[in-house]
């Protein structure tokens, strides 16, 4: 049975771009300190929004989803990485009461964390 996504213990051990999963975890969280390439923008993203460090979530296509913050209820900020280049990111916050806002590699502005996802998917490479 899955763990809840904020009950999940973190696997401090250190993880590679290639070896992180195309799907969800379900039974730990690896946390941006334990990837190895990890960029800055990742590292400072729980310490912007006054959390822990961000945990990873999985891959749309090539874009590595991390978040910061917890799963539901509190200010949460998520961060899409191009694992070929890593300097292509996309970030979404995401408020306490379920609103947010971001830009998608589409250009397109997103106020619901779906469509977010959405362009992610439907965008798979950077443009």
């Amino acid at each position: 049975m899955a763990l809840p996504a904020d009950d999940r213990p973190i696997d401090p051990s250190p993880v590679h771009t290639d070896d992180l999963p195309a799907t969800p975890l379900r039974d730990r969280n690896i946390p941006a300190t334990a990837w190895v390439e990890a960029p800055d923008a990742l590292l400072a993203l729980g310490d912007e929004i006054g959390t822990g460090p961000a945990v990873y979530k999985r891959r749309i296509g090539p874009w590595l989803l991390w978040r910061a913050g917890p799963a539901r209820g509190a200010r949460a900020a998520y961060l899409a990485i191009d694992a070929a280049d890593l300097s292509t990111q996309w970030r979404f916050d995401l408020a306490p009461d379920g609103s947010g806002t971001g830009t998608g590699p589409s250009g397109a502005h997103h106020e619901r964390f779906r469509t977010w996802k959405e362009d992610l998917r439907d965008h798979g490479t950077a443009e």
